[in-house]
């Protein structure tokens, strides 16, 4: 039995997803009761509770086997995964999945980077088997730029000229729901990237192209940027962890990409034509 975290967010459903469709069975720790209805459809049973919760979690790993930890990226993240492999290696599971970052290197000082790195320590620490997967920037970032791209064929980030090889949490959910479900993937470190290197400007070539039309990436100031994303993410220390990523996209952090999905999984990855080609509702009248 499988158990994983984060199920209703974007990159956990498509996993949930993807272990459904497997025929794979697995439970669900979420928070919301309304979105329990969306695990069951997927095949999935769902558990309604917090890993705050000690006795709720150790009822959910019980006859675990194999957990993904998917938490969303917070001041708690760090407590939150610990406590949840402590709880596991007490159920005796064997093996973690856990969805990590390309940043979280050895030498990272970075906020969430370096939390990461911690984090996974602590599961090489624990003696259960472990995966750590390690996407990079995800396509889906791209779809708030929507309204910009249709009023003014602009989109707005301030990653200088910065590249990075996007992903699709598609393609991530489909890669963790393989190594969850597969053999051989003990102590393994995979870093999982699109198939193109490419810059914000030639991001916007891409738009271009597909939509037609010229769309221009503007580079902002990253002071600036950060004023502006104030009015949206209102957690201090969201804002600027945030903002410390995205400074390691300008800076040139996420510059290479590998062949990891492909290996794994037998399909090229989701281009960014082929994503905006699937999304142009969100960038067209």
């Amino acid at each position: 039995m499988i158990l994983i975290t984060g199920a209703t967010g974007k990159t956990g459903y498509e996993v949930a997803k993807n272990l459904g469709a497997l025929g794979i069975p697995f439970k669900t720790l979420i928070r919301d009761p309304d979105k329990a209805s969306q695990i069951t459809e997927l095949g999935g049973q769902p558990i309604v509770g917090s890993i705050e919760d000690d006795v709720l979690l150790n009822q959910a790993l019980e006859g675990v086997n194999r957990t993904l930890i998917l938490l969303p990226n917070s001041e708690q993240q760090l407590s939150l995964e610990k406590r949840f492999v402590d709880a596991a290696v007490k159920a005796q599971v064997k093996h973690v999945v856990k969805m990590s970052s390309m940043e979280a290197l050895p030498e990272a000082t970075r906020t969430i980077p370096r939390m990461h790195v911690e984090s996974e320590n602590h599961i090489k620490d624990s003696g259960l088997s472990w995966t750590m997967i390690k996407p990079n920037f995800f396509m889906q970032n791209l779809l708030g730029s929507g309204k910009t791209i249709k009023e003014q064929n602009k989109f707005f980030f301030p990653f200088a000229n910065g590249t990075t090889a996007m992903m699709d949490v598609r393609d991530i959910g489909l890669f963790i729901a393989k190594v969850l479900s597969g053999e051989g993937h003990e102590n393994q470190n995979y870093e999982i990237t699109g198939p193109e290197l490419l810059s914000f400007h030639e991001v916007a070539e891409k738009f271009s192209l597909v939509l037609g039309t010229e769309v221009n990436y503007v580079n902002v100031p990253m002071d600036a940027y950060k004023t502006t994303l104030s009015q949206f993410v209102t957690n201090q220390w969201h804002l600027d962890a945030v903002i410390d990523l995205f400074e390691d996209i300008a800076e040139g952090g996420l510059d290479y990409t590998t062949t990891t999905f492909s290996d794994l999984t037998g399909k090229s990855p989701c281009s960014l034509e082929q994503f905006i080609e699937e999304h142009l509702s969100v960038y067209r009248d």
